[in-house]
């Protein structure tokens, strides 16, 4: 058993999390100003959103240099203070590394726009018109057309994502070489592992054919999401950078299918140590589309988890297991309710997935049952995905209403609104003005919280460290119950002669069902579980985990 399937992964966006110097910005002294409070969470792991210099189109996913920080955040001596202070305290760190596209501020972008001579012109996928037209009609996540012409040299570039950051060309084994000797960099400097954004996105289909659009996913992915050499590349990072520096990675694997997903995971091949998959956080999108005010159904969330579950534990792989980050809406607000069971439904949600097979990791904020922004305009938002999609619902002929409303559910700065410390100004964040603005003053935070025997982060505290000592939780069967009961969630965990079962009720109502032969509760996230006779009474929002 790896230490990173027992640990606890706490994500940090370091914007956000603490400010130390009042600019308005969290940073790295900021970090480790916290990490007192990480080690008494118990996590074991801290996951760091880029901090890498960049122009900030993407709030750091645009790298314009991988080897300094952005002085937003501090310095490269600040960052080796920080792993210095986090490994005192028995905590790892991971960096985010996005190695599918650069920011075009990045020198190798710069120099590529000088001609097609330039040996950096190959590092990005340049194609010359086709018809006049865009080479193919691959479409951007950030909406429009995935090409950006160059009238100087009469060539388009291809961007998955926003057109300030072009993709990278994988085939070129200079470029490679180049991540390779990057990534070793910060190894030398003591990380212990990476989490790599997009990952199954670097490698295309070199003919660059074009989308049927039959479906919402007939965008281009179906020729460049697991693309035909992306384990090679995968593999070689292993050998070249995590093997031997003992990494543990995990890989942002959107749109991936669970054979494939286990084939990146599983220890043989040599490729990630885990998997991070949105199947489950896709349930609210109305016919496969995201800008939608959509509902889910507990029947099918519950058949993909448990999908996940049996399948990847079947196949050798290993799941990252979450509810929300930085690109994510807050669960509570998604799924259940964030006013009057506020609390209920930020523990139901942690003993779930604390008691799934795969390394839970908490997204800053959920540990005191934070909740989305609920911005109210547009011009509250500085997030460019959810300012274009706004904008595209309106020439769709969405009224501005319903888009602000559906922007509230599915926007990903709902989630980056900085973190509530105390109950001063700016919630003890910053001196300063916040870089992102609440719309409320919440009376949750870590202040009025932490020290409350039935709070939130004591819940959370009590999951982690039963993840470091049931090895039932890491290695147990998983089995399903009740799959098409809309309104509880029923699982059980099976390892030699322990069995482990999980009841969640995922609706406001009270829900009676059949009572299973107790030996313990281990877990509930009311005073007292209602049994009675052969039934148990599940309150609104009430979990409990008990040893049958």
């Amino acid at each position: 058993m790896a230490w990173w399937q027992k640990a606890t992964v706490y994500q940090i966006y370091p914007r956000s999390f603490q400010d130390s110097n009042g600019d308005g910005i969290g940073d790295i002294n900021g970090i480790i100003q916290r990490l007192d409070y990480l080690q008494n969470l118990g996590i074991e792991l801290i996951w760091l959103t880029p901090m890498y210099v960049s122009p900030g189109r993407d709030n750091g996913y645009d790298i314009a240099d991988y080897y300094h920080i952005d002085p937003i955040f501090g310095d490269l001596t600040d960052f080796e203070r920080l792993l210095n202070e986090a490994h005192k305290r028995g905590i790892k760190i991971m960096m985010d590394m996005v190695v599918n596209h650069t920011s075009n501020q990045h020198h190798w972008f710069q120099e590529s726009l000088k001609g097609k001579d330039n040996p950096y012109h190959d590092f990005y996928l340049w194609r010359d018109p086709v018809d006049g037209q865009a080479p193919n009609n691959w479409l951007s996540k950030f909406s429009g057309s995935a090409w950006e012409y160059v009238p100087a040299l009469d060539q388009y570039y291809l961007h998955l994502y926003e057109k300030s950051m072009p993709d990278l060309n994988w085939r070129n084994e200079h470029l490679r070489a180049e991540i390779f000797k990057m990534m070793q960099f910060w190894a030398d400097l003591g990380i212990d592992g990476l989490r790599l954004d997009v990952i199954n996105n670097i490698s295309k289909d070199k003919h660059f054919p074009n989308d049927t659009f039959q479906t919402p996913s007939d965008d281009g992915r179906n020729f460049y999401t697991n693309g035909p050499h992306v384990h090679e590349y995968i593999h070689e990072m292993y050998e070249k950078v995590f093997g031997p520096n003992q990494f543990v990675t995990v890989g942002e694997l959107s749109s991936t299918p669970i054979d494939e997903a286990i084939r990146y995971t599983n220890p043989a091949r040599e490729e990630l140590s885990m998997a991070f998959t949105f199947h489950h956080v896709k349930v609210d999108y109305t016919g496969g589309k995201k800008w939608t005010l959509g509902a889910y159904r507990l029947s099918d969330l519950k058949r993909i988890l448990s999908d996940w579950q049996t399948g990847m534990a079947a196949g050798g792989g290993w799941n990252a297991l979450f509810w929300a980050n930085h690109d994510q809406p807050r669960a509570i607000s998604r799924f259940l309710d964030d006013g009057q069971y506020r609390d209920q439904s930020a523990k139901l949600l942690a003993l779930v997935e604390f008691g799934l097979q795969g390394t839970p990791y908490i997204y800053q904020g959920e540990e005191i049952a934070m909740k989305n922004a609920n911005f109210t305009a547009i011009d509250q938002y500085q997030d460019a995905e959810s300012i274009n999609a706004y904008h595209q619902m309106l020439s769709d002929g969405i009224d501005e209403a319903l888009a602000i409303k559906i922007l509230q559910q599915k926007s990903r700065e709902n989630c980056r609104i900085p973190m509530q410390w105390d109950q001063t100004a700016h919630h003890g964040f910053t001196t300063g003005t916040p870089w992102l603005m609440p719309v409320v003053h919440d009376n949750y935070s870590v202040a009025t919280k932490i020290h409350e025997p039935s709070s939130v982060f004591a819940f959370y505290q009590k999951l982690v460290q039963m993840r470091k000592t049931m090895p039932i939780l890491i290695e147990g069967d998983y089995q399903l119950f009740e799959p098409e009961d809309e309104a509880v969630y029923t699982y059980q965990r099976h390892l030699d002669t322990e069995t482990i079962r999980v009841m969640a009720n995922f609706t406001g109502q009270t829900q009676v069902r059949t009572m299973p032969n107790v030996k313990e509760v281990l877990m509930d996230n009311y005073e007292q579980p209602q049994f009675d006779g052969q039934q148990i009474t599940l309150r609104p929002y009430e979990a409990i985990m008990m040893r049958v």
